[in-house]
């Protein structure tokens, strides 16, 4: 099937500090690189690298329009992605050198820009069982997974940047939900329910190196993740996210696509940047076996 994903793309500022900066502090960086990110767009090259037929519905500004060639590149379709008379959506992207741990600051700009009129072009190419997947860095994420609903469409939510009110509105229209621990948490303490009663059929929760935690239709279980030594942690859970449906989409088990998606994200994080870092399907058994 395919996938239709309406989500952000970025330019990502990445500040490599000796430590995350507290507040009133100031301190100089010890490096600065600059490429292609977003939640969205990470999601989709991920989709991309690992196989699946994935579009991509998003806007940049024209400043930009070179990332629509990378996107392209990396196996995702691009029709769906404007070029608008206005800066790119851009963040500012704090590491610290020992954990690799990162903070984030988000400035949405042409992610905010998207139309509806993009969305309905992209909808009129789907078809009944294929995917939607959005998440939280646009304004119609609601609206598109309302209408794909609507037209018989598998929903995938991606939860993020989190607000625990909107994920539970949206909840009775996922199919998978993708949540970290903490946001699990705020969702659970919201609804008053344990997570086991969320009443998704599919519902992963990450939980970093430790790995993911499986609750649906097919049991409840714990896949762990490789272990490795980080570089750069950003876009990690994008990648999981990517690798996850598009091997769900490819028809493989539950337990099968979380062990490759863990496969995927302890790659990704050996090497610095966001977008860029993420790997290929031929490079998952090669590097880790």
């Amino acid at each position: 099937m395919t996938i239709f994903n309406l989500g952000s793309i970025n330019v990502d500022y990445f500040y490599h500090l000796p430590h995350l900066v507290t507040a009133g502090e100031t301190i100089a960086a010890n490096d600065l690189t600059i490429g292609l990110g977003g939640k969205g767009v990470n999601q989709s090259i991920a989709i991309g690298r690992a196989g699946g037929d994935v579009w991509h519905i998003g806007a940049v500004g024209k400043a930009n329009a070179d990332y629509c060639d990378i996107i392209s590149e990396a196996g995702v379709k691009t029709e769906f992605i404007e070029l608008l008379d206005m800066p790119s959506g851009h963040a500012i992207v704090m590491v610290e050198a020992v954990s690799a741990e990162n903070q984030i600051v988000i400035m949405p700009a042409a992610n905010h820009a998207i139309t509806d009129s993009q969305v309905t072009s992209a909808l009129r190419q789907a078809n009944a069982g294929d995917w939607a997947l959005t998440q939280n860095e646009t304004l119609v994420g609601p609206d598109f997974l309302r209408r794909a609903k609507q037209a018989g469409m598998k929903i995938c939510y991606s939860a993020a940047p989190f607000v625990a009110e909107t994920t539970a509105e949206l909840l009775p229209l996922a199919d998978l939900l993708v949540v970290n621990e903490g946001e699990a948490a705020s969702l659970a303490s919201l609804l008053g329910k344990d997570k086991t009663e969320f009443g998704v059929q599919h519902l992963v929760i990450t939980y970093g190196a430790r790995g993911a935690e499986y609750i649906g239709s097919a049991g409840q279980f714990h896949v762990e993740s490789p272990k490795v030594t980080p570089v750069n942690t950003t876009g990690a859970g994008d990648t999981y996210l990517g690798y996850l449906l598009a091997s769900i989409d490819a028809g493989e088990e539950m337990h099968a696509a979380m062990e490759k998606a863990a496969k995927a994200a302890a790659i990704q994080v050996t090497r610095d940047g966001a977008a860029e870092a993420i790997p290929l399907a031929s490079e998952l058994d090669m590097c880790l076996g």
